[in-house]
């Protein structure tokens, strides 16, 4: 089963989740509201949807995310990625590095993702994202793992140059519509991911990352139950895992996703993402004179701020 989320084409229509069905995914059939299926997600993935079944071509595909869901990453997760960037020289810390991205960031497969103004372009990280099922206070490792009601292949697209302005990820990684995420897969269909997925992705069909998830440094469970000491996680957070070695930046010469470029993200299990990259232009329908700005002055003008 692949869970995804739809929008009906009518006014004040809300986000349902729905699976897709039919022979190469030409239809969906809804499940729940968002927020019905949050609340029991569990519940509603034991039994067969029985919502209308409508042609995919016929809906907006939306993530299925709860707008408060909170999207925690992890940095640094694969000991190949941590080895070709700035942190070779260091060890790697006893607790995973997090950061968030907001729940606006996110998209879907299929979807066009631009370049700000003030980037040379985007680089990839293709990576695996958990989706708690449960509420977890002060869980085990192992609590929290069988909390995990699904998997979802993502593309954690990246603006390095705001990556790189402070000390802090944030401004870097939520660029409008930078994070595409492909359907949940239950993960009584996925399995463990200690099991060692393969995930891969390319640009343009040329690989430039293949790993597999067995890799990761910090698991899910024990990142959920460190989290889960701090702050209550909820039905419908997220997780993103971090992504292995061959990201673009840390290429000699760096190679970054310009308009034009197709970007994939495989994971074994989970299916593909697929995203366009395109330009500044594309980012909003604003009339502000800004959204339209060319590279070098927007740099120009944001060297002048700091």
């Amino acid at each position: 089963m692949k869970i995804v989320g739809v929008r009906r084409p009518h006014p004040h229509s809300g986000v349902e989740v729905a699976a897709l069905t039919g022979p190469g995914d030409e239809s969906v059939t809804v499940i729940a509201s968002v927020e019905d299926f949050w609340a029991d997600p569990a519940g509603w993935l034991s039994r067969p949807p029985a919502g209308p079944t409508l042609a995919t071509a016929s809906v907006e595909r939306v993530p299925p995310v709860l707008p408060d869901a909170r999207v925690f990453c992890i940095g640094l997760n694969y000991l190949k990625h941590a080895a070709e960037g700035s942190f070779r020289d260091q060890e790697l810390p006893a607790y995973p590095s997090l950061f968030g991205r907001w729940p606006q960031s996110l998209t879907v497969d299929g979807a066009q993702v631009p370049v700000p103004a003030n980037e040379a372009g985007l680089d990839w990280e293709g990576e695996v994202v958990a989706w708690v099922g449960e509420t977890l206070v002060d869980a085990s490792p192992e609590e929290a793992l069988a909390a995990v009601v699904g998997y979802s292949a993502f593309n954690d697209l990246t603006s390095r140059k705001a990556q790189k302005l402070t000390s802090q990820w944030t401004l870097g990684k939520n660029g409008d519509k930078s994070g595409p995420l492909g359907p949940l897969v239950p993960a009584a269909e996925v399995g463990d991911l200690r099991q060692g997925l393969r995930l891969q992705t390319r640009v343009n069909g040329e690989i430039m990352q293949d790993d597999t998830t067995d890799q990761m440094v910090y698991t899910v469970g024990d990142t959920l139950s460190l989290v889960s000491h701090t702050l209550t996680l909820r039905p419908g957070d997220l997780l993103a895992t971090g992504t292995p070695a061959g990201v673009g930046y840390s290429r000699t010469p760096p190679v970054l996703l310009q308009p034009g470029d197709t970007v994939e993200v495989e994971v074994e299990g989970l299916g593909v993402v697929r995203n366009t990259v395109v330009g500044n232009a594309n980012r909003s329908t604003g009339t502000s004179a800004n959204h339209h700005r060319q590279p070098e002055e927007a740099e120009a003008d944001l060297a002048a701020r700091l």
